[in-house]
């Protein structure tokens, strides 16, 4: 702290530092995650969608793009390689897009899932089961703050 943030309080000086900590964790988190994921031959916003797809027996891609915070321009990309790898299918109804597994995409996450559910609870061994009850009443008390999901 020692200066390095001039005209700050020492309070925003934690929140800066907070905030840079929970930055660099999430993108080592996402890093290591891509690295995991790639002997599926998939990323993390591929598996992402996996799940959701697959938690909805069928879903709008609107729907999907905004469970995810993601653009849908950015979306589209990323299931035009699914849809070309044969994991999902898209129905379309009306003016509407519907998403679903086919039999290998259901496979995939089937296969996948566990092990990647494995991987991520991992990342936080270091931490007491107290402590990481702590810290997710800490981060949705933040999300909360915004209007975030809980």
């Amino acid at each position: 702290m020692n200066g390095k943030f001039p005209g700050t309080t020492r309070d925003e000086r934690l929140g800066i530092l907070l905030w840079y900590r929970l930055s660099r964790f999430y993108n080592q988190s996402v890093r290591l995650s891509n690295q995991h994921l790639k002997k599926w031959g998939l990323t993390l916003a591929q598996f992402d969608c996996l799940v959701h797809i697959g938690t909805n027996e069928k879903i709008c891609q609107r729907d999907l793009a905004e469970k995810l915070l993601v653009t849908k321009g950015n979306i589209a990309q990323i299931l035009a390689k699914m849809e070309k790898a044969g994991w999902i299918k898209r129905e379309k109804e009306w003016r509407t897009n519907y998403l679903s597994l086919t039999e290998k995409g259901k496979k995939l996450l089937e296969a996948e899932l566990p092990e990647q559910e494995r991987f991520q609870a991992a990342q936080f061994s270091p931490l007491t089961a107290e402590e990481k009850k702590r810290m997710l009443t800490h981060l949705r008390k933040l999300q909360k703050q915004w209007g975030g999901r809980k």
